[in-house]
């Protein structure tokens, strides 16, 4: 029986011991480019996910250790993605879908591996561990973390204390310089009553940067939005973005 995911057509695989999957568009409609949702599978897919499927996009994902963009994480999808490609004859740059966490490894994919993309959808993205895990800012930051947040952050980074996170320079805020000498083009979705990543703390960092450097961005804030949902009412303006830089 053929596989299918929210009525397309998709393979459902392993590589390097790792869940992943392939989703395509409707026969006859391929443009060349393939999205790549970084976390969160099937989550708030119809805020660009289903959108870009509708528009002639292949659509692919592989599980990860960690919600951190570890090294080896990035590395594998990097090489899941040229993959994916050279399987089905796509183009070489993918667009990157990231929300949350899923923003923060697509932040660092950019960074590493700029050749493989085109642009990138991010929101809500965690940018800063001060901010989220951490919760020194203003949002969860005005309690103290949930101590699972702080076990999680430090078996994924390999450290054991707060002090070696503050002393992270391996941090999404550390890759901004890398995304804008690559001028990697973003479209960036927040709210502005996010209480889990404050938008001042994370997102804002790099819409300045882009701003500074006069690299393509565009920022859409949700008023008395918090985290969830993720999105747009109309996504149109975020497939927008992406279909003119997809050309």
């Amino acid at each position: 029986m053929e596989e299918k995911w929210m009525g397309y057509r998709c393979d459902n695989l392993r590589f390097e011991d790792h869940e992943a999957v392939i989703v395509y568009p409707e026969e006859g409609t391929a443009n060349g480019y393939l999205a790549v949702k970084a976390l969160y599978w099937g989550a708030f897919s119809e805020a660009l996910e289903l959108p870009l499927l509708e528009n002639g996009f292949h659509l692919c994902y592989i599980k990860k250790d960690t919600r951190f963009g570890t090294d080896v994480d990035l590395d594998r999808q990097a090489r899941f993605l040229r993959y994916v490609q050279a399987k089905l004859g796509l183009k070489s740059k993918c667009v990157l879908v990231g929300m949350s966490c899923g923003g923060m490894i697509s932040i660092k994919m950019a960074a590493r591996y700029p050749e493989l993309v085109q642009c990138m959808y991010l929101d809500a993205p965690v940018i800063n561990y001060m901010s989220w895990p951490c919760a020194f800012g203003i949002g969860v930051g005005t309690e103290k973390a949930p101590p699972e947040c702080y076990s999680e952050i430090f078996k994924a980074l390999g450290m054991s204390s707060l002090a070696q996170i503050m002393a992270c320079r391996d941090m999404p805020l550390d890759k901004i310089p890398a995304l804008v000498a690559n001028k990697i083009p973003v479209v960036l979705v927040s709210g502005d009553s996010d209480t889990k990543v404050p938008y001042c703390e994370n997102g804002a960092f790099l819409q300045k940067a882009y701003k500074d450097a006069g690299v393509d961005i565009e920022v859409y804030i949700k008023p008395c939005a918090d985290h969830h949902p993720h999105g747009l009412t109309d996504p149109k303006p975020l497939l927008d973005f992406v279909s003119r830089h997809c050309d």
